[in-house]
């Protein structure tokens, strides 16, 4: 069994000793591997891209198959009716992120969840009107919130505070988060960040800035892109507004496949909140009455607009049900001794060269899978060699390689041979 008080070793047969003993090493051979230069990848990029589950295709020829026999009847007939079909993936997304039933729902994509919260959970007063969030954000947030606040005729560069390390740190200290919420907390309406970035890795502290955010009369939200089914999430417990999620990443369904939104329950019944409607979101019990007045279904189901993408639910469906089998307190354990691994070899490979610096949080609960490895000389240069043996993982402008060790589908083994080529690469591009 694999145990967090493991003695790492720098060998290949502590690796195989490992990924023998690993209770989850089954659904490895559940994933398709890309091929590089015609050899079997090492796929370390779920951070951007997930595996497709080999199961995906017969998910989605089943509803296919639905679609050819039934044509419109499928609404409404057959097994996992398109009228309700939501539904299904309720149980999954509710253990992943820590909440009730009725406060996820799979919907739209990301960027556009981003947009439709905001609307009902960014409502600025002449006395509140500030947004918190980190600097360097992912560029979709950036670009959210900018045109949100113009959208509500205010000044971005006077509404929006970016929260910034301090000065030779590369991720943010909590109690800095905390102290910037507590300052600005007469003006202060939303809260509105990243749950891990997605550049250095830093998985935040969601329950400590909610609570200050509520203290000081607040909203707390989230955009969980890296952190959905990567951390441990316990939205409902913290008491956090409201989040939304991508699938593609380390939800495995395709990509730019359909998102998730999660509303805490204390706004299921909100007249107060405005939002931008649509059918889909309206009491499915009066829905096709077809009469003016929105009704919003209770819960996360009263933000959809449209109805379900059946074609992308299934495919989201195929990887849910994987996660369900091997359970995300199964699979966070596992990603924890995974990544505490490559951060042991890694540190085995550079010494003291001083070439790679790790700016990821050390402390296990301040980070998911992925160690973000600033190259301090011949970064891209050995970026570039590890491709071109297989090592699939991901470059950062200017000089940082994201690796990320997804428990589903990588193994010990995975990252000895990471850290194998990465010596070989280091040596030709760091160290001449």
């Amino acid at each position: 069994m694999i145990s967090g008080s493991t003695r790492f070793e720098n060998s290949l047969e502590f690796a195989n000793r490992m990924d023998e003993n690993d209770p989850l090493k089954a659904f490895r051979n559940r994933f398709i591997f890309p091929k590089v230069n015609g050899k079997e990848a090492i796929y370390f990029c779920g951070n951007s891209l997930g595996l497709q589950p080999k199961s995906t295709q017969s998910y989605i020829q089943r509803e296919l198959h639905n679609w050819g026999e039934m044509a419109v009847d499928g609404h409404f007939h057959g097994e996992d009716a398109w009228y309700h079909v939501r539904k299904k993936s309720k149980p999954a997304l509710a253990n992943i992120v820590g909440a009730h039933e009725h406060e996820v729902v799979a919907m739209n994509n990301l960027s556009s969840n981003l947009h439709f919260l905001m609307v009902s959970f960014y409502q600025p007063t002449d006395k509140r009107y500030k947004i918190i969030t980190e600097a360097g954000a992912f560029p979709s947030d950036m670009y959210m919130l900018e045109t949100q606040v113009k959208f509500r005729g205010l000044d971005p560069d006077k509404v929006i505070i970016e929260l910034l390390p301090r000065e030779g740190e590369h991720t943010l200290r909590t109690s800095d988060i905390v102290d910037t919420i507590k300052k600005h907390g007469e003006n202060l309406a939303l809260v509105m960040m990243s749950g891990l970035q997605y550049y250095t890795g830093q998985l935040f502290d969601m329950e400590s800035i909610t609570k200050t955010a509520h203290e000081v009369g607040a909203l707390a939200g989230f955009d969980l892109a890296h952190a959905a089914g990567n951390a441990t999430l316990s939205l409902h417990k913290w008491g956090v507004d409201f989040a939304t999620w991508c699938s593609y990443k380390y939800l495995n369904s395709g990509p730019g496949n359909i998102s998730g939104i999660f509303v805490h329950e204390n706004h299921a019944e909100r007249p107060d909140l405005i939002r931008f409607a649509g059918w889909w979101g309206h009491d499915e019990g009066e829905r096709f009455k077809m009469e003016k007045g929105f009704k919003p279904m209770y819960g996360a189901d009263g933000w959809q607009l449209a109805n379900s993408n059946v074609l992308a639910l299934a495919a989201h469906q195929a990887s849910l049900d994987i996660f369900e089998e091997a359970g995300i307190k199964n699979l966070r354990a596992k990603s924890e001794i995974l990544t505490q691994y490559l951060e042991y070899l890694i540190k085995e490979v550079s010494g003291s060269s001083g070439i790679i610096e790790i700016i990821t949080p050390k402390i296990t609960k301040e980070r998911g899978c992925q160690l973000s490895l600033l190259i301090h000389k011949g970064g891209k240069a050995v970026f570039d060699e590890l491709y071109q043996e297989g090592i699939v993982g991901d470059w950062r402008h200017p000089n940082v390689i994201r690796i990320a060790p997804t428990p589903l589908y990588n193994s010990f083994l995975d990252i000895y041979k990471f850290a194998e080529i990465l010596k070989l690469s280091l040596k030709k591009f760091a160290y001449n």
